[in-house]
């Protein structure tokens, strides 16, 4: 299979913004990406030219004819994105309102009586959510406790979880914290075995980056991601929801569509800029496949990045053109431990008796951007049962190169050194 080389990075690089240099503090590289990861650059002409736009959807006009048109054409393009052939998209504030309100709706659909099972890997956007409406419906909120040692929560582990009177069942795509991806369709499976009427609810926002989304074959009825993860903008979440949840009991304005989910008039060019993230990952796929269906592409786009980014945090792990690795480096620890296949272009680690913040902060003075984990409300599920403080998150993109990864790296040794 063809892979992602040095020219194709540059290619790469050349469509987003921002690449090698913050607006505000300068040049820098962007280990960043689990807090956002960069904007494309036609997301940001189209978001420019949207917002200028003063007229309003659904009147009779053609600029408003024509705002329609571009969110219905958004909609399909998310179709395609997502490999989704039913249910519906819709848009709101932020993947954590959405969560929440899948949660909720979910919940408040099902009988009364049952449980709620979810996770300790969850972001606490769906743990803090399921737990407080299994608390509002006399629930029973189950936790799956993940393996500590890789960072994963493993299929089979749901399995003594489940019962028939599962409601709702919550499942994190890959963890902010540890890195690591799930088996949605294993997962499912097993839900769908024992409970086969229960909800299953998907935070896919840290995966929506690094490998594609599949909604086809999950067997599922929520999924949400958050945008600026995934090559658009801040300012609002996408949600996918399955016929069954969509035409369920939910908030809406009376007399209105039975099915809408939108309380009042989004933003046509947030909706615009995921038919950018769908054009850009068509053209991508285009590099390794001759398939002309935009689907494959899709696919082929996403087998790619998740070859590429195996590589980079291979190097970083492991070293590259004899610069030590982390794993060489004494008193480092990796959350998951190194050799773990279910990494997805993270890795987090610390120094035994040495603050992470000090880290972070000596690598964001040699230009390096990166981001220190600490043990509270976001990541004490993660870094308590470990015994740890805090870590640092070294977390890259597709768009990231391995002269990248060789600046980290020495700026690692010269720490190590100091």
């Amino acid at each position: 299979m063809p892979f992602i080389d040095h020219s194709l990075v540059s290619e790469i690089r050349e469509r987003f913004c921002n690449v090698d240099k913050c607006p505000i503090s300068g040049e820098r590289i962007f280990f960043e990406n689990a807090g956002g990861a960069l904007t494309l650059r036609s997301a940001l002409e189209t978001s420019t030219k949207f917002a200028a736009i003063p007229d309003n959807q659904g009147r009779d006009n053609l600029a408003s004819h024509t705002l329609n048109n571009t969110i219905k054409n958004a909609k399909s393009d998310l179709r395609i994105l997502f490999n989704a052939q039913t249910g519906g998209f819709f848009m709101g504030e932020s993947g954590t309102e959405l969560l929440f309100r899948l949660i909720r709706n979910a919940v408040t659909a099902s009988p009364p009586g049952g449980s709620i099972v979810g996770t300790s890997l969850e972001h606490p956007a769906s743990r803090s959510a399921a737990k407080k409406w299994s608390e509002e419906m006399k629930y029973t909120y189950v936790s799956v406790p993940h393996n500590i040692e890789k960072g994963i929560v493993e299929a089979k582990n749901y399995a003594d979880k489940i019962s028939d009177t599962t409601r709702v069942v919550t499942i994190v795509h890959a963890s902010p914290v540890t890195g690591m991806g799930t088996k949605i369709s294993e997962i499912s499976r097993i839900v769908r075995k024992k409970a086969p009427s229960a909800f299953i609810i998907v935070d896919g926002i840290q995966h929506a980056a690094h490998g594609g989304i599949d909604i086809e074959s999950y067997d599922i009825d929520g999924y949400v991601i958050s945008p600026y993860k995934m090559f658009s903008r801040h300012g609002f979440g996408i949600a996918w929801v399955s016929d069954r949840l969509r035409n369920s009991p939910h908030e809406k304005l009376d007399d209105g569509p039975s099915d809408n989910w939108e309380l009042g008039t989004r933003d046509t060019g947030a909706y615009a800029t995921m038919s950018d993230v769908k054009e850009y990952m068509c053209w991508l796929g285009k590099e390794f496949t001759t398939e002309e269906d935009s689907r494959a592409q899709i696919e082929a786009a996403g087998a790619a990045i998740q070859d590429y980014e195996k590589k980079m945090t291979n190097a970083i792990l492991y070293g590259v053109d004899n610069l030590k690795g982390l794993t060489d480096f004494e008193e480092v620890e990796i959350i998951g431990g190194a050799n773990n296949p279910s990494r997805e272009g993270l890795v987090s680690f610390r120094i035994k008796k040495c603050p992470s913040e000090e880290i972070v902060t000596y690598l964001n003075q040699q230009g390096i951007r990166t981001h220190t984990r600490k043990c509270d409300h976001y990541s004490g599920n993660i870094l308590a049962p470990l015994g740890w403080d805090d870590c640092v998150r070294v977390s890259i993109c597709h768009y990231n190169t391995q002269n990248e990864v060789k600046k980290f790296l020495s700026s690692m040794a010269a720490f190590a050194d100091k």
